[in-house]
C-alpha cells in the first residue's frame, strides 16, 4: 500500500503498561486500527493524520454541545460506579412512584431490562404492579449472552436519569422473571442497558431500543461517550471505581489530547477493523482478517480482550518469548501477597475490546457519523504514569487493503433456502385457489347432465 493509503490509516496504539511491580518493564501492546476520514466543512482548517486538530476540525473531533436544555453533560461526570470484573452501571429510576435501580451498561447488546422478580444475587428489584404508568405489551422476549440468559415480559414504563437530564422518558422495558447465569454473587447491579443498535434487539429489532428513543424524545445527538475508571486497579468488586456515560454527545474534562475515529463497519455490534496486533513492537505476523473473525467489536459488558483462538495462541506465544505481562492485580480477603490475572481470553466468534481495554480510553460512540472514537483518558493512570496512549501514524505496506473476512455463507444460505420454500408454499396454495375456482365456474357455466360434479372427486383428481 502506498502514501495515500498511510495517509488515510492511523493507529490506536494501547501500552497497558500493568505491572506486577514498580521494577517490571513497561508491556506494550500495540492494536492499530483503521481511521475514519475527516469529513471537512468549507470554514474547517485543513487537517490530516498526525496533525493535531483545531476547534471545527473534524478528523479529530473536540466537544459537541447537547442540542437541548434537558441534558447536562457536566452532571453526567462520574455517573457510573463499578470495575472492569463486574461491569459498570448506571443509576436510574422507573416507573411511578419512581423505583431506583442500579443498571449495568453493555455496549454489546440492545435490550433494556431489570430484575422483575427477587434473586438471591441482587437487593432489589423493579416490581411492575407498584408502577401506575407501566403497560404490558402482551409478549415476552428471551436473550441470551456469552455467559447467561434471561426471559422477561416486554412492556413500556417512564424513565429518568437523575445525574443529566431533568426529565422522564417513555422506554421500552423487559422486566426479567427467569434467568441463568445472569445474575452473578457479588454484583451491584440488578439490570441491563444495551446501547448496541436495534438490529441486535430481541424479539425483533422492530422493538425501539432505549438509547433510539432518549434520542428522539430528549432531541440530542445521536451519540454517546463512555469513559470507565479501573485501569490498573484492583478487581475488588465493590463498585468503588468511578466512571462517566455521556448521553447526547462528548465531554471535553474526560479525556487528554484528541480524539481518533475508526469506522464502525456494520451497524449491529459496534463492529470496527483492526489492521494488525503488536507485542513489544513485534507483529504477530497473522493475515489481519484473523483478527477480525468472524467480526472485531467493542463491548463495554464484557470484562477481557477477547481473541480469535489463533490470535490468542500467538498473543501468548509472543508474551512468553518477550517475558512481558498483560495482568491485572485482584484482591484477596485474608492475603499478605498481590494477586494477579491475565487480562486476555480466548475466543471463538471475535475479538472483543472489552472493558479490560476500555479502561484506558474515554471511548466515543459517534452513530451518527458510523464511527468510534478513542482519546487518552485523564484516569487511566497508575503511580501518576498512563497505563495507555494513542499515537500514529504507521506504516500500513504490509497490511491488507480490507481486513474485515466476507461473512459466513451459513447465514445467507438459511435465508435463501427460507425464501425457497415460502415461494414453493406460495405457488402451491395459488394452484389450489386456481383449481377450486376453474370448478365451480364450470359448474355454474353448463347444464349438461352428464357433467361429474363429484366434489371428492374433484379434490382427488386435483392432489394427483
Amino acid at each position: 500500500m502506498g502514501a495515500l493509503a498511510r495517509a488515510l490509516l492511523l493507529p490506536l496504539l494501547a501500552q497497558w503498561l500493568l505491572r506486577a511491580t514498580p521494577a517490571l518493564a513497561p508491556a506494550p501492546f500495540t492494536l492499530p486500527l483503521q481511521v475514519a476520514l475527516a469529513t471537512r466543512h468549507p470554514a474547517s482548517p485543513a487537517t490530516g493524520p498526525g496533525i493535531p486538530a483545531l476547534p471545527g476540525a473534524d478528523g479529530l473531533a473536540l466537544a459537541m454541545e447537547p442540542a437541548g436544555a434537558n441534558a447536562n453533560f457536566l452532571a453526567m461526570v462520574d455517573n457510573l460506579q463499578g470495575d472492569s470484573g463486574r461491569g459498570y452501571y448506571l443509576e436510574m429510576l422507573i416507573g411511578t412512584p419512581p423505583q431506583k435501580l442500579q443498571i449495568l451498561v453493555d455496549t454489546g447488546s440492545s435490550n433494556f431490562a431489570v430484575a422483575g422478580a427477587p434473586h438471591s444475587y441482587i437487593d432489589t428489584y423493579f416490581d411492575a404492579e407498584r408502577s401506575s404508568t407501566y403497560r404490558f405489551k402482551g409478549f415476552d422476549v428471551t436473550v441470551k449472552y456469552t455467559q447467561g440468559s434471561w426471559t422477561g415480559f416486554v412492556g413500556e414504563d417512564v424513565v429518568t436519569i437523575p445525574k443529566g437530564f431533568n426529565s422522564s422518558f417513555l422506554v421500552n422495558i423487559a422486566t426479567i422473571f427467569k434467568s441463568e447465569n445472569f445474575f452473578l454473587p457479588g454484583i451491584k447491579w440488578n439490570g441491563i442497558l444495551g446501547l448496541a443498535y436495534a438490529t441486535l434487539a430481541k424479539p425483533s429489532s422492530s422493538l425501539k431500543t432505549f438509547f433510539d428513543s432518549l434520542v428522539t424524545q430528549a432531541k440530542i445527538p445521536n451519540i454517546f461517550s463512555m469513559q470507565m475508571c479501573g485501569a490498573g486497579l484492583p478487581v475488588a468488586g465493590s463498585g468503588t471505581n468511578g466512571g462517566s456515560l455521556v448521553l447526547g454527545g462528548i465531554e471535553p474534562s474526560l479525556y487528554k489530547g484528541d480524539i481518533w475515529y475508526t469506522p464502525i463497519k456494520e451497524e449491529w455490534y459496534y463492529q470496527i477493523e483492526i489492521l494488525k496486533l503488536e507485542i513489544g513492537g513485534q507483529s504477530l505476523n497473522l493475515d489481519c482478517t484473523e483478527y477480525n473473525a468472524d467480526k472485531a467489536i467493542v463491548d463495554s459488558g464484557t470484562t477481557l480482550l477477547r481473541l480469535p483462538q489463533k490470535v490468542f495462541d500467538a498473543v501468548v506465544e509472543a508474551v512468553a518469548r518477550t517475558s512481558l505481562l498483560y495482568i491485572q492485580p485482584m484482591m484477596g480477603t485474608g492475603l499478605n501477597y498481590q494477586c494477579y490475572r491475565f487480562g486476555i481470553s480466548p475466543s471463538t466468534n471475535a475479538l472483543v475490546i472489552g472493558a479490560t481495554v476500555m479502561e484506558g480510553f474515554y471511548v466515543v460512540f459517534d452513530r451518527a457519523q458510523k464511527r468510534v472514537g478513542f482519546a487518552a483518558s485523564p484516569c487511566a493512570e497508575m503511580a501518576g504514569a498512563p497505563v495507555s496512549e494513542i499515537s500514529g501514524p504507521f506504516s500500513t505496506d504490509d497490511i491488507a487493503s480490507n481486513c474485515v473476512p466476507t461473512q459466513a455463507l451459513n447465514d445467507p444460505i438459511l435465508w435463501i433456502v427460507s425464501y425457497a420454500l415460502m415461494s414453493v408454499c406460495g405457488l402451491i396454495l395459488l394452484i389450489l385457489i386456481l383449481l377450486l375456482l376453474i370448478p365451480l365456474q364450470c359448474r355454474h357455466a353448463t347444464r349438461d347432465p352428464e357433467v361429474v360434479n363429484d366434489e371428492s372427486s374433484l379434490v382427488r383428481h386435483r392432489w394427483k
